[in-house]
Protein backbone atom coordinates (compact mmCIF):
# COMPACT_ATOMS: atom_id res chain seq x y z
CA UNK A 1 0.00 0.00 0.00
CA UNK A 2 1.46 3.42 -0.63
CA UNK A 3 0.42 6.73 -0.68
CA UNK A 4 0.84 9.61 -3.32
CA UNK A 5 3.41 12.49 -3.04
CA UNK A 6 2.36 14.78 -0.44
CA UNK A 7 0.44 17.95 -1.55
CA UNK A 8 2.79 20.15 0.00
CA UNK A 9 3.21 22.32 -3.84
CA UNK A 10 -0.27 21.78 -4.19
CA UNK A 11 -0.85 23.64 -0.95
CA UNK A 12 1.63 26.16 -1.77
CA UNK A 13 -0.03 27.27 -4.71
CA UNK A 14 -3.10 27.39 -3.58
CA UNK A 15 -1.88 30.26 -1.04
CA UNK A 16 -0.17 32.01 -3.63
CA UNK A 17 -3.81 32.15 -6.02
CA UNK A 18 -5.49 32.85 -2.68
CA UNK A 19 -3.34 35.73 -0.88
CA UNK A 20 -5.36 38.84 -0.45
CA UNK A 21 -8.12 37.40 -1.75
CA UNK A 22 -11.27 35.71 -0.75
CA UNK A 23 -26.06 8.39 12.42
CA UNK A 24 -28.07 7.28 10.31
CA UNK A 25 -31.82 8.61 9.76
CA UNK A 26 -34.11 5.81 11.18
CA UNK A 27 -37.57 5.79 11.05
CA UNK A 28 -39.55 7.77 13.50
CA UNK A 29 -42.69 6.35 15.73
CA UNK A 30 -45.11 7.74 13.62
CA UNK A 31 -43.28 6.43 10.27
CA UNK A 32 -44.30 3.12 8.88
CA UNK A 33 -42.01 -0.18 9.76
CA UNK A 34 -38.70 -0.53 7.70
CA UNK A 35 -39.44 -3.77 5.78
CA UNK A 36 -43.28 -4.04 6.55
CA UNK A 37 -44.66 -0.67 5.73
CA UNK A 38 -43.19 2.10 2.96
CA UNK A 39 -40.03 2.06 3.63
CA UNK A 40 -36.97 -0.94 2.68
CA UNK A 41 -33.70 -0.79 5.69
CA UNK A 42 -30.69 -0.32 3.26
CA UNK A 43 -27.12 0.49 4.08
CA UNK A 44 -25.31 3.47 1.84
CA UNK A 45 -21.71 2.86 0.41
CA UNK A 46 -19.91 5.70 -0.62
CA UNK A 47 -17.88 5.13 -3.33
CA UNK A 48 -15.94 8.66 -3.13
CA UNK A 49 -13.34 8.12 -6.56
CA UNK A 50 -16.08 7.30 -8.36
CA UNK A 51 -18.88 9.64 -7.27
CA UNK A 52 -21.80 7.42 -6.59
CA UNK A 53 -23.22 5.57 -3.63
CA UNK A 54 -24.31 1.53 -3.93
CA UNK A 55 -27.56 1.28 -2.36
CA UNK A 56 -27.52 -2.36 -0.73
CA UNK A 57 -30.33 -4.55 1.20
CA UNK A 58 -29.71 -4.26 4.65
CA UNK A 59 -30.96 -7.61 5.69
CA UNK A 60 -30.19 -9.88 2.30
CA UNK A 61 -26.99 -7.66 1.85
CA UNK A 62 -27.54 -7.84 -2.02
CA UNK A 63 -26.95 -4.82 -4.11
CA UNK A 64 -30.21 -3.13 -5.21
CA UNK A 65 -29.12 0.38 -7.12
CA UNK A 66 -26.08 1.75 -7.60
CA UNK A 67 -26.69 5.85 -7.79
CA UNK A 68 -24.44 9.24 -8.92
CA UNK A 69 -23.92 11.33 -6.75
CA UNK A 70 -22.54 13.77 -9.33
CA UNK A 71 -25.08 14.54 -11.91
CA UNK A 72 -23.53 18.79 -11.66
CA UNK A 73 -20.50 17.24 -12.56
CA UNK A 74 -19.98 19.70 -15.60
CA UNK A 75 -21.71 22.79 -14.17
CA UNK A 76 -19.23 22.08 -11.26
CA UNK A 77 -16.04 21.97 -12.91
CA UNK A 78 -16.86 24.85 -15.00
CA UNK A 79 -17.00 27.11 -11.67
CA UNK A 80 -13.60 25.39 -10.74
CA UNK A 81 -11.60 26.33 -13.64
CA UNK A 82 -12.76 29.57 -13.99
CA UNK A 83 -11.88 30.52 -10.10
CA UNK A 84 -7.84 30.08 -9.29
CA UNK A 85 -8.50 29.81 -5.92
CA UNK A 86 -10.89 27.12 -6.12
CA UNK A 87 -9.17 25.36 -8.94
CA UNK A 88 -6.12 25.44 -6.92
CA UNK A 89 -7.67 23.63 -3.49
CA UNK A 90 -9.54 20.76 -6.07
CA UNK A 91 -5.98 20.20 -6.95
CA UNK A 92 -4.79 19.95 -3.84
CA UNK A 93 -7.35 17.48 -2.89
CA UNK A 94 -6.60 15.20 -5.61
CA UNK A 95 -2.85 15.02 -5.13
CA UNK A 96 -3.10 14.61 -1.41
CA UNK A 97 -6.10 13.82 1.00
CA UNK A 98 -7.69 12.15 -2.71
CA UNK A 99 -4.19 9.89 -2.97
CA UNK A 100 -4.08 11.28 -6.61
CA UNK A 101 -7.68 11.21 -7.30
CA UNK A 102 -10.82 13.44 -6.74
CA UNK A 103 -12.91 12.88 -3.63
CA UNK A 104 -17.11 13.04 -5.20
CA UNK A 105 -18.89 11.30 -2.41
CA UNK A 106 -18.06 11.41 1.32
CA UNK A 107 -20.83 10.84 3.69
CA UNK A 108 -24.68 10.00 3.29
CA UNK A 109 -27.79 10.24 5.42
CA UNK A 110 -31.55 9.96 4.08
CA UNK A 111 -34.41 11.46 5.32
CA UNK A 112 -36.80 9.74 7.42
CA UNK A 113 -38.94 9.66 4.28
CA UNK A 114 -36.94 7.57 2.37
CA UNK A 115 -36.94 9.62 -1.17
CA UNK A 116 -33.76 11.86 -0.30
CA UNK A 117 -30.39 11.46 0.14
CA UNK A 118 -27.71 14.38 1.38
CA UNK A 119 -24.01 13.86 0.49
CA UNK A 120 -21.29 15.54 1.09
CA UNK A 121 -18.73 16.13 -1.93
CA UNK A 122 -15.06 17.13 -0.73
CA UNK A 123 -13.88 17.79 -4.24
CA UNK A 124 -16.84 20.36 -5.21
CA UNK A 125 -16.70 21.74 -1.22
CA UNK A 126 -20.50 21.38 -1.18
CA UNK A 127 -23.64 18.98 0.05
CA UNK A 128 -26.55 18.41 -1.89
CA UNK A 129 -29.68 16.79 -1.31
CA UNK A 130 -30.61 14.00 -4.32
CA UNK A 131 -33.76 12.91 -4.83
CA UNK A 132 -33.55 9.37 -4.87
CA UNK A 133 -36.20 8.10 -7.48
CA UNK A 134 -34.90 10.92 -9.85
CA UNK A 135 -31.66 11.44 -9.32
CA UNK A 136 -31.94 15.43 -9.51
CA UNK A 137 -30.78 17.14 -7.26
CA UNK A 138 -33.48 19.15 -5.16
CA UNK A 139 -30.70 21.76 -3.11
CA UNK A 140 -26.71 22.34 -2.93
CA UNK A 141 -25.27 24.20 0.09
CA UNK A 142 -21.56 25.55 -1.08
CA UNK A 143 -19.25 25.06 1.97
CA UNK A 144 -17.67 28.49 3.42
CA UNK A 145 -14.45 27.04 2.81
CA UNK A 146 -12.86 24.76 -0.02
CA UNK A 147 -13.94 21.10 1.08
CA UNK A 148 -16.48 19.19 2.74
CA UNK A 149 -16.60 16.24 5.12
CA UNK A 150 -17.89 14.17 7.39
CA UNK A 151 -21.54 14.73 8.46
CA UNK A 152 -24.15 13.79 11.23
CA UNK A 153 -27.98 13.61 11.92
CA UNK A 154 -29.99 14.55 14.23
CA UNK A 155 -31.76 11.77 15.73
CA UNK A 156 -35.44 13.37 14.91
CA UNK A 157 -33.51 13.09 11.11
CA UNK A 158 -34.25 16.91 10.77
CA UNK A 159 -31.17 18.61 11.33
CA UNK A 160 -27.62 17.87 9.24
CA UNK A 161 -24.30 19.04 10.04
CA UNK A 162 -21.38 19.07 8.02
CA UNK A 163 -17.66 19.97 8.17
CA UNK A 164 -16.57 22.62 6.67
CA UNK A 165 -12.32 21.47 6.59
CA UNK A 166 -11.03 25.01 5.69
CA UNK A 167 -13.46 27.04 7.33
CA UNK A 168 -13.13 25.36 10.50
CA UNK A 169 -17.00 25.28 11.84
CA UNK A 170 -19.51 23.01 10.87
CA UNK A 171 -22.88 24.00 9.61
CA UNK A 172 -26.13 22.50 10.89
CA UNK A 173 -28.44 22.46 7.72
CA UNK A 174 -32.25 21.68 7.64
CA UNK A 175 -31.88 18.42 5.33
CA UNK A 176 -34.80 18.77 3.45
CA UNK A 177 -34.00 22.20 1.89
CA UNK A 178 -30.35 22.56 2.46
CA UNK A 179 -31.23 25.86 4.24
CA UNK A 180 -28.64 26.71 7.40
CA UNK A 181 -29.56 27.23 10.60
CA UNK A 182 -26.84 27.20 12.89
CA UNK A 183 -23.02 26.43 13.31
CA UNK A 184 -20.88 25.95 15.86
CA UNK A 185 -16.62 26.79 16.06
CA UNK A 186 -13.72 23.50 15.51
CA UNK A 187 -10.26 23.25 15.39
CA UNK A 188 -8.58 22.88 11.94
CA UNK A 189 -9.85 20.44 9.56
CA UNK A 190 -13.37 19.67 11.69
CA UNK A 191 -14.18 15.64 10.91
CA UNK A 192 -16.72 13.52 12.60
CA UNK A 193 -20.31 14.77 13.96
CA UNK A 194 -22.09 12.29 16.38
CA UNK A 195 -25.21 13.50 18.37
CA UNK A 196 -26.29 11.95 21.38
CA UNK A 197 -29.63 9.27 21.22
CA UNK A 198 -32.13 12.40 22.97
CA UNK A 199 -30.23 14.90 20.18
CA UNK A 200 -29.25 17.32 22.80
CA UNK A 201 -25.60 17.04 22.79
CA UNK A 202 -22.72 16.50 19.49
CA UNK A 203 -19.31 14.39 20.09
CA UNK A 204 -16.82 16.10 17.36
CA UNK A 205 -13.56 16.32 16.91
CA UNK A 206 -11.61 17.78 14.32
CA UNK A 207 -8.23 16.15 12.93
CA UNK A 208 -5.72 18.97 11.76
CA UNK A 209 -3.30 18.95 8.55
CA UNK A 210 -3.44 15.11 8.02
CA UNK A 211 -2.18 15.55 4.78
CA UNK A 212 1.48 17.41 5.49
CA UNK A 213 4.50 15.14 5.72
CA UNK A 214 5.62 16.12 9.01
CA UNK A 215 4.77 12.98 10.48
CA UNK A 216 7.33 12.74 13.62
CA UNK A 217 6.31 13.91 17.52
CA UNK A 218 9.05 16.80 17.04
CA UNK A 219 6.62 18.08 14.31
CA UNK A 220 3.10 18.17 15.85
CA UNK A 221 2.33 21.32 16.32
CA UNK A 222 2.42 21.71 12.64
CA UNK A 223 -0.46 19.89 12.57
CA UNK A 224 -2.54 22.50 13.80
CA UNK A 225 -5.38 22.68 16.53
CA UNK A 226 -6.66 19.42 16.60
CA UNK A 227 -9.88 19.18 19.20
CA UNK A 228 -12.40 16.61 20.57
CA UNK A 229 -15.46 18.50 22.11
CA UNK A 230 -19.24 17.84 23.29
CA UNK A 231 -21.22 20.41 21.46
CA UNK A 232 -24.79 21.69 23.35
CA UNK A 233 -27.15 21.68 20.77
CA UNK A 234 -29.30 23.84 22.65
CA UNK A 235 -27.29 26.80 21.75
CA UNK A 236 -24.31 25.57 19.56
CA UNK A 237 -22.05 26.53 22.73
CA UNK A 238 -18.56 23.90 23.77
CA UNK A 239 -19.79 22.53 26.37
CA UNK A 240 -16.38 20.73 26.98
CA UNK A 241 -12.97 20.60 24.55
CA UNK A 242 -10.04 18.90 25.03
CA UNK A 243 -6.85 18.69 23.30
CA UNK A 244 -6.49 14.47 23.12
CA UNK A 245 -2.78 14.68 22.93
CA UNK A 246 -2.15 16.39 26.30
CA UNK A 247 -5.18 14.09 27.75
CA UNK A 248 -2.48 11.31 27.01
CA UNK A 249 0.31 12.38 28.02
CA UNK A 250 -1.38 13.01 31.51
CA UNK A 251 -2.40 9.45 31.50
CA UNK A 252 1.53 8.69 30.92
CA UNK A 253 1.45 8.41 26.95
CA UNK A 254 3.47 11.52 25.86
CA UNK A 255 4.40 11.64 22.08
CA UNK A 256 0.61 10.38 21.08
CA UNK A 257 -1.10 12.69 18.57
CA UNK A 258 -3.90 14.89 19.65
CA UNK A 259 -6.00 14.20 16.34
CA UNK A 260 -8.81 11.84 16.93
CA UNK A 261 -10.58 10.02 14.32
CA UNK A 262 -13.64 7.98 14.12
CA UNK A 263 -15.46 7.26 16.97
CA UNK A 264 -18.33 4.94 18.96
CA UNK A 265 -19.71 6.00 21.88
CA UNK A 266 -21.17 3.75 24.38
CA UNK A 267 -24.31 3.38 25.29
CA UNK A 268 -24.01 5.39 28.15
CA UNK A 269 -22.39 8.16 26.37
CA UNK A 270 -20.15 8.57 29.24
CA UNK A 271 -17.32 6.56 27.82
CA UNK A 272 -16.36 7.45 24.41
CA UNK A 273 -13.63 4.63 22.16
CA UNK A 274 -11.25 6.88 19.76
CA UNK A 275 -8.74 6.12 17.27
CA UNK A 276 -5.75 8.62 16.99
CA UNK A 277 -3.28 9.16 14.10
CA UNK A 278 -0.68 6.35 13.67
CA UNK A 279 -1.50 4.61 16.32
CA UNK A 280 -2.52 0.78 15.88
CA UNK A 281 -5.18 0.62 18.40
CA UNK A 282 -8.08 2.31 20.49
CA UNK A 283 -8.06 4.35 23.58
CA UNK A 284 -11.34 4.76 26.27
CA UNK A 285 -11.75 8.59 27.23
CA UNK A 286 -14.30 9.14 29.92
CA UNK A 287 -16.34 12.45 29.52
CA UNK A 288 -17.64 12.48 33.25
CA UNK A 289 -14.32 12.19 34.89
CA UNK A 290 -13.57 15.03 37.36
CA UNK A 291 -9.90 16.85 36.29
CA UNK A 292 -10.19 20.27 38.96
CA UNK A 293 -6.45 21.14 37.90
CA UNK A 294 -7.07 21.48 33.87
CA UNK A 295 -9.83 24.32 33.33
CA UNK A 296 -11.85 25.69 30.46
CA UNK A 297 -13.01 28.93 30.01
CA UNK A 298 -11.97 29.13 33.92
CA UNK A 299 -14.00 26.41 35.01
CA UNK A 300 -12.48 23.22 36.37
CA UNK A 301 -13.15 20.52 33.44
CA UNK A 302 -13.46 16.91 33.51
CA UNK A 303 -12.37 14.02 31.24
CA UNK A 304 -9.77 11.33 31.67
CA UNK A 305 -7.70 8.81 29.29
CA UNK A 306 -8.98 5.36 31.36
CA UNK A 307 -7.25 2.84 28.76
CA UNK A 308 -4.88 2.90 26.20
CA UNK A 309 -5.04 -1.00 24.10
CA UNK A 310 -2.87 -1.69 20.78
CA UNK A 311 -3.64 -3.90 18.32
CA UNK A 312 -1.64 -5.90 16.36
CA UNK A 313 0.50 -3.75 13.61
CA UNK A 314 1.10 -5.39 10.93
CA UNK A 315 1.98 -2.81 8.03
CA UNK A 316 5.81 -2.28 7.84
CA UNK A 317 5.09 1.08 5.92
CA UNK A 318 6.75 3.63 8.04
CA UNK A 319 4.05 6.59 9.49
CA UNK A 320 5.08 8.77 6.68
CA UNK A 321 3.31 6.63 3.96
CA UNK A 322 0.06 5.88 6.30
CA UNK A 323 -2.86 6.97 4.39
CA UNK A 324 -3.72 10.52 5.64
CA UNK A 325 -2.08 9.38 9.14
CA UNK A 326 -4.40 6.90 9.77
CA UNK A 327 -3.09 3.50 11.19
CA UNK A 328 -7.00 2.67 11.61
CA UNK A 329 -9.51 4.50 10.37
CA UNK A 330 -12.76 3.12 11.52
CA UNK A 331 -14.64 2.09 14.86
CA UNK A 332 -18.33 1.24 15.79
CA UNK A 333 -19.58 -0.57 18.74
CA UNK A 334 -22.20 -2.82 18.98
CA UNK A 335 -25.94 -2.02 20.64
CA UNK A 336 -25.35 -3.79 23.74
CA UNK A 337 -21.96 -1.66 24.65
CA UNK A 338 -20.09 -5.30 24.54
CA UNK A 339 -17.87 -5.09 21.77
CA UNK A 340 -15.98 -2.79 19.39
CA UNK A 341 -15.31 -3.24 15.61
CA UNK A 342 -12.08 -1.25 14.82
CA UNK A 343 -11.05 -1.20 10.67
CA UNK A 344 -7.35 -1.96 10.62
CA UNK A 345 -6.66 0.48 7.71
CA UNK A 346 -2.97 -0.18 7.18
CA UNK A 347 -2.87 -3.66 8.60
CA UNK A 348 -5.77 -5.21 6.40
CA UNK A 349 -8.02 -6.36 8.97
CA UNK A 350 -10.95 -5.72 11.02
CA UNK A 351 -10.98 -6.25 14.86
CA UNK A 352 -13.71 -7.45 17.05
CA UNK A 353 -12.60 -6.60 20.41
CA UNK A 354 -14.28 -7.62 23.92
CA UNK A 355 -14.78 -3.97 25.55
CA UNK A 356 -14.09 -5.70 29.09
CA UNK A 357 -11.79 -8.03 28.78
CA UNK A 358 -9.89 -6.40 25.62
CA UNK A 359 -9.46 -9.61 23.88
CA UNK A 360 -9.81 -9.30 20.33
CA UNK A 361 -10.49 -11.47 17.08
CA UNK A 362 -9.22 -9.87 13.82
CA UNK A 363 -10.86 -10.64 10.67
CA UNK A 364 -8.76 -10.50 7.34
CA UNK A 365 -11.01 -8.35 4.59
CA UNK A 366 -7.96 -7.01 2.63
CA UNK A 367 -6.28 -4.30 1.79
CA UNK A 368 -7.06 -0.20 3.18
CA UNK A 369 -10.38 -1.06 5.80
CA UNK A 370 -11.33 2.74 5.82
CA UNK A 371 -14.87 2.78 7.75
CA UNK A 372 -16.91 0.60 9.99
CA UNK A 373 -20.65 0.78 11.20
CA UNK A 374 -23.13 -1.07 12.82
CA UNK A 375 -25.57 -2.25 10.36
CA UNK A 376 -29.53 -2.11 10.63
CA UNK A 377 -30.53 -5.59 10.72
CA UNK A 378 -29.00 -8.32 13.10
CA UNK A 379 -25.89 -8.12 15.10
CA UNK A 380 -23.29 -6.95 12.24
CA UNK A 381 -20.73 -4.81 11.19
CA UNK A 382 -19.94 -3.66 7.83
CA UNK A 383 -16.39 -2.74 7.46
CA UNK A 384 -15.75 -0.65 3.76
CA UNK A 385 -12.77 -1.98 1.98
CA UNK A 386 -11.58 0.96 0.00
CA UNK A 387 -8.60 -1.03 -1.75
CA UNK A 388 -11.04 -4.18 -2.54
CA UNK A 389 -14.16 -1.97 -3.46
CA UNK A 390 -15.77 -4.11 -0.99
CA UNK A 391 -18.13 -4.19 1.91
CA UNK A 392 -17.28 -7.13 4.33
CA UNK A 393 -20.25 -7.86 6.94
CA UNK A 394 -19.15 -9.21 10.13
CA UNK A 395 -21.00 -10.78 12.69
CA UNK A 396 -20.34 -9.09 16.11
CA UNK A 397 -21.34 -12.92 18.07
CA UNK A 398 -18.97 -15.11 16.21
CA UNK A 399 -16.35 -12.58 13.91
CA UNK A 400 -17.68 -15.08 10.96
CA UNK A 401 -17.61 -13.00 8.08
CA UNK A 402 -21.81 -12.84 6.81
CA UNK A 403 -21.18 -11.49 3.09
CA UNK A 404 -19.25 -9.57 1.03
CA UNK A 405 -20.59 -6.83 -1.25
CA UNK A 406 -19.20 -5.82 -4.31
CA UNK A 407 -19.36 -1.88 -4.52
CA UNK A 408 -18.02 1.25 -6.74
CA UNK A 409 -14.49 2.74 -6.91
CA UNK A 410 -12.93 3.28 -3.07
CA UNK A 411 -16.18 2.79 -0.87
CA UNK A 412 -15.35 4.97 2.31
CA UNK A 413 -18.76 6.20 4.34
CA UNK A 414 -21.26 3.49 4.92
CA UNK A 415 -24.31 4.47 6.76
CA UNK A 416 -27.55 3.14 7.12
CA UNK A 417 -30.69 4.52 5.57
CA UNK A 418 -34.05 3.92 4.49
CA UNK A 419 -36.05 4.08 0.48
CA UNK A 420 -39.28 4.44 0.06
CA UNK A 421 -40.87 1.16 -1.66
CA UNK A 422 -42.07 2.65 -4.36
CA UNK A 423 -38.66 3.91 -5.43
CA UNK A 424 -37.39 0.57 -5.28
CA UNK A 425 -40.00 -0.50 -7.47
CA UNK A 426 -38.93 1.91 -9.66
CA UNK A 427 -35.72 1.34 -9.86
CA UNK A 428 -36.33 -2.48 -10.97
CA UNK A 429 -38.16 -0.97 -13.88
CA UNK A 430 -35.19 1.12 -14.82
CA UNK A 431 -32.67 -1.86 -14.54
Amino acid sequence: MRRTAPLVAALALASVLTAGGTSAARPGPADPPGQGGGLRDVMFVGNNWEGTATVVDAATHRSIRTIGTIPDRGQRMLEIVTRPDRLAFYLAIRLGVGEGHDQFTDDMFTTHDGRMVAVSRPSFADVVGIDLASGAIRWRFPMEGYRADHMGVSPDGERLLVSDSTANKVHELDIRTGTKLREFPSGDTPHENNYTADGERIFHASIGTVYTPTDRPLFDTTKGERVFQIVRNADMSIENRWDMGLELAEAGYPDMSSAVRPMAVAPDERFVYLQVSFFHGWIEFDTQAADPEVTYEGEPTVGAVTRVVDLPRRTTEPRELYVLDSAHHGLAIDPEGTTLCAAGTMDGYAALVDRETEEHTLVDVGEKPYWSTNGVHGNECWVSVSGEDEVVVIDYDTAAVVATVPVGDHPQRVREGVVAQDVVKAWRKTR
